[in-house]
C-alpha cells in the first residue's frame, strides 16, 4: 500500500459501526491499519464489529452508547487516547429514520433524528476538534486530524418524505464546511460523503440486493472514499461534500448565485427595496420559470437533481 493512503498507527472513531456503512468503513479503516473505537447503540452489533476486526489481526474496541448524549463524545475521544495515545480520524456515521411527510410527523419523529444525526455529528466534532487544537497548540504547529461527516442526497434533492432527514443532512454539510474553515490551522480536514447503499436502514427504499452479480449498492463501495478522505494523501481536501455509490462519485459545487437584482433597476427612487419594485424584478422572472397550468404548483427552485444521473453509472442500477 502507498504510503500515503497507509493509516498505520492511527486512531479512529466509527460512529454507527455495528451495522451497514459504519460496519463497512471499520472493517476498511482497520485493513488500511486504523486502530478502532467503534460506537452503535446496538451493544452486541458493535461488540460483533470489534471482535471481527480484532480476529483479523487489527485493534478494535467497543464503546456502545447513545451517540445524542454529549458524555459519548467525550467517552469516545477518552477512549481513543486512553487505549491508543492518540485521535487521528473521526467517521461520523450513526443515523436513524423516521420518515413521514412534513404535514402528519410528529415532534417526537422530528427530534429523534435531528438529535441522532445533526447532534450525533456535532457532540463527537466538538470533542475531537478540541482535543487536536490542544494538541497543536503544544505542538506549536497543525497536528493530523481527519473527519468524515455523513450527509445525504436527501438535503440536495429536498426529499419530500424526509423533511426530519433533510433537514439533519443539510445541517451536516453546513457544519461539516464550518468545522473545516474553523480548524483547518490546526491540521484539521473535515470533509463529508452523501452515500448511496443498499443497508437496513435504507432496505424499504433500496430493495434486495442482485443475486449472482456485484451489487453496485453494497456499503463496501463506499468504503474506500472514506478511508482515502481519512488518509495522508488527502491533505489537500477540505470543506468538501461527495456523493459516492458502486463506482461513481462526484464532488459538489458550492451553491452559486442564479441571478441579482437591483432595486434601482426596478423603479426604486432611492436604490432601496420597495413592495413594488420588489414586484416588478420578482414577478416576471418566477412566472416565466414556473410555465404549466396557471394552479399548478411551480418546482422546488434551490433542489439539486444533477446527481440522478449518476445512478445510470452504477452497475445494475437504472436512473
Amino acid at each position: 500500500m502507498d504510503d500515503a493512503l497507509s493509516l498505520d498507527g492511527r486512531a479512529a472513531i466509527v460512529t454507527g459501526a455495528g451495522n451497514g456503512l459504519g460496519r463497512a468503513e471499520a472493517l476498511a479503516l482497520a485493513a488500511a491499519g486504523a486502530r478502532l473505537v467503534l460506537n452503535d447503540l446496538a451493544a452486541d452489533d458493535v461488540h460483533a464489529v470489534a471482535d471481527e476486526i480484532v480476529a483479523g489481526g487489527g485493534q478494535a474496541v467497543a464503546v456502545p452508547a447513545d451517540i445524542g448524549e454529549w458524555p459519548t463524545g467525550q467517552q469516545l475521544v477518552a477512549a481513543a487516547v486512553d487505549r491508543y495515545g492518540r485521535l487521528d480520524i473521526l467517521v461520523n456515521n450513526a443515523g436513524v429514520l423516521r420518515d413521514r411527510m412534513v404535514f402528519t410527523m410528529s415532534s417526537g419523529e422530528w427530534d429523534l433524528v435531528l438529535r441522532v444525526h445533526l447532534r450525533g455529528h456535532f457532540v463527537t466534532t466538538r470533542f475531537a476538534t478540541a482535543h487536536w487544537r490542544e494538541q497543536s497548540k503544544a505542538a506549536g504547529g497543525p497536528v493530523y486530524g481527519r473527519i468524515v461527516n455523513t450527509s445525504s442526497e436527501a438535503f440536495l434533492l429536498g426529499s419530500a418524505g424526509q423533511p426530519n432527514y433533510a433537514a439533519a443532512k443539510a445541517g451536516i454539510a453546513a457544519l461539516t464546511v464550518t468545522t473545516a474553515r474553523s480548524c483547518g490551522r490546526y491540521g484539521v480536514r473535515a470533509n463529508a460523503i452523501c452515500p448511496r447503499a443498499r443497508t437496513a436502514m435504507t432496505a424499504g427504499l433500496m430493495g434486495t440486493a442482485p443475486e449472482g452479480a456485484v451489487d453496485p449498492l453494497a456499503p463496501e463501495h463506499v468504503a474506500p472514499l472514506v478511508v482515502y478522505l481519512a488518509s495522508p494523501a488527502a491533505a489537500g481536501v477540505n470543506g468538501e461534500v461527495f456523493v459516492v455509490h458502486g463506482g461513481v462519485a462526484a464532488v459538489m459545487e458550492p451553491p452559486r448565485i442564479r441571478a441579482t437584482f437591483l432595486a434601482a433597476e426596478h423603479g426604486s427612487a432611492d436604490g432601496m427595496w420597495t413592495l413594488d419594485s420588489v414586484h416588478r424584478a420578482l414577478g416576471p422572472v418566477f412566472a416565466e420559470s414556473a410555465g404549466g397550468p396557471p394552479d399548478a404548483a411551480p418546482p422546488a427552485g434551490f433542489a439539486c437533481e444533477d446527481t440522478l444521473a449518476l445512478a445510470t453509472q452504477t452497475i445494475g442500477f437504472g436512473g
